[in-house]
């Protein structure tokens, strides 16, 4: 069997940064009436390529099986949609947008984004391949296009809307399995003066802070500036500036244009540096990976069998796709957590994939009572623990397995 291509340089894929096994489609769960049927398992097995660096997963099923009718909505933590607003405000501070703009967001999900745009008078347009989260952003006010993107959708956007001042792609670049399509989109949509602004956690926090549980089949790809600038220079686009962020445990926000128009800020140089320093640009940082997850594993899998040992009962809160992954990896069943918890409706009354796991409302941890809450969505615990603080009253306690094992 051939090894598969690289998505950024077409290299051959030989090098294992570590492999988590099988799994089944982290976003799959399971409803009551399919109870009975089982799950298909895929490999979860993360490369880095020898070439350019870029961690990547061989894809086994298309992006329509995956992305066309989506469980996850953006609007169910109030922490992203803080982040949304303030992104927002600042965005239209630093492109001086304002009525006769169009601000164009690539996989819009529900509209947490694009509905403070629309508070300040700027037309914006949604582009969201899953017709049930754009019906929810259309009922908000939000106008949305059900499209995959890409160079052909993107020329004919272009044509009904007109060119785009900003383009946002916000934790959407890692699921595209067609990447050089999908940044090809980007020239043919954007205006010759303007700005393309893209989110997505850095590998390197992946590798320093063992984490993990964000890969699953849905993320095709895991970048670095150094990995993923070479893909924009083909495409024309030049990075400009680079931004920091603590979302989904360590962020970076990218702001792309025209090369042709380009001029960079030092930040873009500082963070060349950065990654080098860090080992981002040598393969034999990525080879050292897996021994760290395979001690994040075990960590938490002492923790759960000495819990069930000692009589204590474990519940879960979050029912979020890195939870999926950390749950089938280690082999966690209901036997070891015996239900979890998410504010999203379309997650409760289902079971997780794999570990066929219950999903109810939050208000099930207030009459269970468990003595153990493990925290899934670890990027927003301190939103959870705020939440659910009435947890601490009969003696609950958190925990999460992520970067490491922590009980407080």
């Amino acid at each position: 069997m051939s090894a598969p291509p690289c998505r950024g340089c077409g290299a051959a894929l030989a090098t294992v940064v570590v492999d988590l096994g099988l799994s089944p489609l982290s976003n799959n769960y399971v409803l009551p009436e399919r109870a009975s049927q089982g799950d298909m398992f895929f490999p979860l097995c993360a490369y880095v390529c020898d070439v350019c660096l870029l961690v990547q997963l061989e894809a086994f099923q298309t992006r329509e099986s995956i992305f066309s009718e989506y469980a996850y909505l953006s609007s169910f933590s109030d922490a992203w949609l803080a982040h949304a607003a303030a992104y927002a405000g600042a965005a239209t501070r630093r492109l001086g947008l304002n009525g006769g703009s169009l601000v164009v967001e690539v996989a819009s999900n529900d509209g947490y984004l694009l509905q403070y745009f629309v508070e300040r008078g700027i037309p914006v347009l949604g582009v969201e391949p899953a017709a049930n989260a754009a019906a929810i952003a259309v009922d908000i006010g939000v106008r949305s296009e059900v499209v995959f993107f890409g160079a052909a959708s993107a020329r004919e956007l272009r044509a009904r809307f007109g060119p785009a001042d900003l383009i946002v792609a916000n934790n959407v670049i890692a699921h595209v399995p067609d990447l050089h399509d999908f940044v090809a989109g980007f020239v043919e949509l954007l205006g010759s003066d303007g700005s393309v602004s893209v989110e997505f956690p850095h590998v390197l926090h992946l590798l320093q802070e063992h984490q993990f549980d964000t890969i699953y089949h849905e993320h095709f790809c895991y970048y670095s500036l150094h990995a993923i600038e070479p893909v924009f220079a083909r495409h024309g686009l030049a990075v400009v500036d680079v931004e920091h962020l603590s979302t989904h445990g360590g962020s970076l926000r990218v702001w792309l244009q025209h090369a042709a128009n380009a001029r960079a800020a030092p930040s873009v140089a500082a963070l060349r540096e950065e990654e080098r320093r860090a080992g981002l640009c040598e393969r034999e940082t990525y080879l050292s990976y897996a021994p760290k997850v395979h001690a994040v594993k075990r960590d938490f899998l002492e923790f759960l069998i000495a819990a069930a040992r000692d009589g204590k009962k474990v519940a879960a809160y979050g029912a979020p796709a890195k939870g999926n992954t950390l749950l089938n990896y280690c082999g966690v069943r209901a036997d070891m957590i015996a239900f979890t918890v998410d504010r999203n409706p379309l997650k409760q009354g289902t079971l997780l994939p794999g570990s066929r796991i219950p999903v109810f409302a939050p208000d099930r941890l207030l009459s269970e009572k468990p003595d153990y809450v493990v925290i899934l969505p670890w990027n927003i615990k301190d939103e959870i623990v705020g939440q659910m603080r009435e947890v601490r009253t009969w003696g609950g306690r958190f925990v999460v397995a992520v970067p490491q094992l922590s009980i407080e």
